[in-house]
């Protein structure tokens, strides 16, 4: 099978970057040091590639109302351009379609980007919507073709500044921008960009989308500014010390948000129905999500390692890391519903059972440790 592959491939390839299947993708899992990829990010600036990631554009009149019914969160939040919402979108039973982040750019151009592995079903799901609702939107992947879009993440305490320095013609615009809003800069020397204050490391930064034809010359002017370029590997570690979801993991087709540390992005309050609301009603909570750290030494917290509670009641791990930052073993965890923040637990793993204790997310956010 030949690997799809984004417009910076070749300037991953160039600087030596170890290069993985990730879902059909062809991208860098590191430069040389994952540690060092990610300690970048957390002190100073680190980019990403993550331009498998799907940009879609919903636009018509009815791109509103017909994301009312789509998503499980509340786009009536969104009233001023620019501002941006995460979200689920979720299936009949209440299970997790994908996360995503929807920006809204105009009363009748709403922007979607979607996770790489579930972009076609994603799109497919949304045609399907659009069809059965006759809203008559436009639906426009631009991943691909002449008009695609690639994007570029900029985290670290300096990636603000170091963007900036990059591409000053994006300052004004992008500098009283709060967390989770975007702004549209034409005319700079990389094309027209859309500069969002979001990510996925737990820290502050951009994410920025340009036409794909620009995204190398781009890559390598932040590099020559310092920004440091971080693979696949770091980017798990950072997510996971900020509590972050990852689609496929921690939840999917048969996970409800509401068992998945989600319920935060779920508008069960409003009249507004959206699919899988009833799912979600009728089935209500039944799991706790929350972080686990391991107390003794002698094994890293993985992905399925059974988690066994005093009372005996057994959750799993859905993510688990050794962190850079903490110098611990840390995890994502679906505990039964009586196991709460605090309380002490056993992790199975090989052939032992470790003490582990629960704790709230996230662990690490803007540098600092959170839970201890």
């Amino acid at each position: 099978m030949t690997l799809k592959a984004t417009p910076l491939n070749s300037a991953h390839r160039a600087a030596g970057a170890k290069m993985v299947d990730f879902g059909g993708w062809d991208m860098p899992v590191n430069y040389g040091s994952q540690i060092e990829e990610h300690h970048a990010v957390r002190n100073d600036a680190g980019m990403f590639d993550v331009s498998h990631m799907c940009v879609v554009d919903l636009e018509g009149a009815n791109a509103r109302a017909f994301l009312r019914g789509l998503l499980a969160n509340n786009v009536d939040k969104l009233q001023t351009p620019g501002k941006a919402l995460y979200s689920c979108m979720l299936n009949p039973e209440g299970g997790v379609i994908d996360d995503l982040i929807v920006y809204f750019l105009g009363e009748n151009w709403f922007r979607l980007v979607v996770n790489a592995g579930t972009a076609e079903k994603d799109i497919a799901w949304i045609k399907s919507q659009n069809e059965a609702t006759a809203s008559g939107l436009a639906v426009t992947q631009r991943r691909d073709g002449g008009n695609a879009i690639a994007l570029v993440a900029v985290q670290g305490p300096n990636a603000r500044a170091k963007t900036w320095q990059v591409l000053p013609a994006i300052q004004a615009a992008s500098e009283p921008l709060k967390p989770f809003n975007a702004a549209i800069v034409t005319g700079t020397p990389f094309g027209e960009v859309m500069v969002a204050r979001t990510g996925y490391t737990g820290e502050d930064g951009f994410e920025l989308a340009l036409p794909a034809s620009q995204a190398e010359a781009l890559w390598s002017a932040l590099a020559a500014a310092g920004v440091k370029p971080a693979g696949l590997g770091a980017r798990d570690t950072l997510r996971l010390e900020a509590g972050m979801n990852l689609y496929g993991q921690d939840m999917d087709e048969s996970v409800s948000p509401l068992d998945a540390g989600l319920a935060w992005t779920v508008d069960m309050a409003s009249e507004r129905d959206f699919i899988g609301k009833a799912a979600l009603r009728q089935k209500g909570q039944q799991a706790n999500f929350a972080g686990l750290i391991l107390r003794e030494k002698g094994g890293i917290l993985r992905a399925h390692q059974k988690v066994v509670s005093a009372s005996g009641a057994v959750g799993e791990i859905t993510s688990g890391t050794f962190s850079p930052t903490m110098q611990q073993a840390i995890a994502l965890a679906r505990l039964p519903l009586g196991v709460a923040v605090g309380d002490a637990v056993h992790v199975e793993i090989r052939d032992k059972k470790l003490a582990a204790s629960v704790v709230k997310l996230p662990f690490v956010r803007n540098g600092k440790v959170l839970a201890a």
